[in-house]
């Protein structure tokens, strides 16, 4: 059955116009999927990552950092509509600060590094079907963000979600699109190969691409980090961070016992009895920001060479066809992580770097952060914490959804620039000029803050 069901998929990702390599690259997943494959990393077989370079004590002369950044393409992965937070658009049209998006931050971000530094530094966002239309149409406000004809996005592929008990194509005729998922990030590189957006770019004259998420605005273009891999030679590179008790759910990377090889370890690859490994900061102490770099002409021979199949790891992820009703069936959808190539590339490295450089956006807790004076832009559109340390917020249920969230603060966020923590359990609406000191916590009553309160 499963090669009627190899053969079922195939021909409903070539009828939906779904690209050859694309196909090619579901192929070989699903073929290790049928193999019993789990994708799961044991702790026996790896060593903790513990002493990678730390940009601080990177050395770059001022005219390199500027040459590599002016040889880099910033991309950001912008296919998420941002569901777990109740949107229904492109996640990165959340306004963050002051009525401005992620997406307008990102776009300040790279407009001041290019006139800093003289960089041509396109920005190239992989979309989805579902993000591409709002988000280019957001885009029309800039009109010289585009950079000599090169376009300002590309889209990542799709793939039909498989039935576990045959590995068939799941039928949904309530909703036909609930048939289909998004592959995993790891459909950057087959997606930027199919798409011809990385031939174009290597024959455009860029070298290097750093890539993160469109949530994260600590990622922002960064010329000493860009000095530092155009020099270190490597293909592809990792930033990491060193790990706090935040950070234990988070992947990591680490050591393969069998080849020295630098690995990649996402929650979905640890077995369950070995998660107290995985959460341990101290074991390992280094966490994946799943920012990257990497090589473009060196991306583009492997790809070719591979025909779009570079080998990331499988991850094999459990869900139901309409993730709404428990009682459809049951499916498999097959994943890749972006991050894993760091095992594909000989010389592959890792970088640690400064906890700026991780500032995602998962829920309203770290909205409530960034919205909060605890940051501020910069003049070069980077957020800066103003604080010694980020305070901890913890939101409850009445917060999860964004237009909830949006209620229950009607004047504004508190004050969290003096706050150690925040805590609310209860269905709470806060007032204007609330200001929270030291460790706040607001129970499961419910209630009104009223304006002016001081919290603490």
């Amino acid at each position: 059955m499963s090669e009627q069901g190899l053969q079922q998929a195939r021909a409903k990702m070539s009828e939906a116009g779904v690209s050859t390599a694309a196909i090619e690259v579901f192929s070989h997943y699903y073929g290790e999927l049928e193999g019993g494959a789990t994708g799961l990393i044991l702790e026996d077989t790896i060593d903790p990552l513990t002493d990678p370079p730390v940009l601080q004590d990177v050395e770059i002369s001022s005219q390199a950092a500027v040459e590599a950044l002016g040889k880099t393409v910033i991309i950001k992965l912008n296919g998420g509509l941002g569901t777990s937070m109740g949107m229904a658009k492109a996640k990165s049209l959340l306004p963050v600060r002051d009525g401005k998006s992620f997406l307008d931050l990102v776009v300040g971000q790279v407009l001041a590094a290019r006139q800093e530094h003289g960089a041509r530094l396109p920005l190239l966002l992989m979309n989805s079907f579902n993000t591409r239309e709002d988000t280019l149409a957001a885009l029309e406000r800039y009109p010289t963000l585009a950079v000599d004809g090169l376009p300002l996005d590309f889209l990542q592929s799709r793939e039909p979600k498989l039935r576990t008990d045959d590995l068939t194509p799941v039928q949904w005729p309530q909703d036909p699109r609930l048939e289909w998922c998004p592959p995993g990030h790891g459909d950057l590189y087959p997606s930027l190969l199919s798409t011809g957006i990385l031939a174009t770019l290597v024959e455009a004259g860029f070298r290097y691409a750093s890539v993160s998420n469109s949530d994260n605005l600590g990622a922002g273009p960064d010329a000493q980090l860009a000095g530092w891999f155009a020099q270190s030679g490597a293909p592809y590179a990792a930033e990491v961070c060193h790990r706090t008790v935040m950070d234990r759910k988070g992947g990591h990377l680490a050591v393969r016992k069998s080849d020295g090889q630098l690995i990649l370890r996402d929650t979905a690859q640890c077995a369950p009895d070995e998660m107290d490994y995985f959460t341990d900061e101290h074991r390992h102490p280094f966490f994946h920001c799943n920012n990257l770099w990497f090589d473009l002409a060196k991306l583009l021979a492997a790809l070719t060479e591979r025909k779009g199949v570079i080998g990331l790891p499988l991850i094999r992820n459990i869900k139901t066809a309409d993730p709404k009703d428990a009682t459809s069936p049951e499916v498999v959808q097959i994943e890749s992580a972006m991050g894993a190539a760091v095992e594909v590339f000989d010389g592959a490295q890792a970088i640690c770097v400064p906890r700026r450089r991780f500032l995602p956006v998962k829920t309203t807790n770290e909205l409530l952060l960034l919205r909060s004076d605890a940051y501020d832009v910069a003049d070069d559109g980077n957020l800066r914490l103003t604080v010694e340390s980020a305070p901890v917020v913890e939101l409850g249920s009445a917060f999860k959804k964004i237009d909830d969230f949006e209620k229950r603060f009607p004047a504004g966020v508190p004050s969290l620039k003096a706050a150690k923590a925040l805590r609310v359990d209860g269905d709470w609406r806060f007032g204007r000029d609330v200001v929270v000191a030291g460790a706040a916590h607001l129970g499961p009553e419910g209630g009104t803050v009223p304006d002016g309160a001081q919290l603490g």
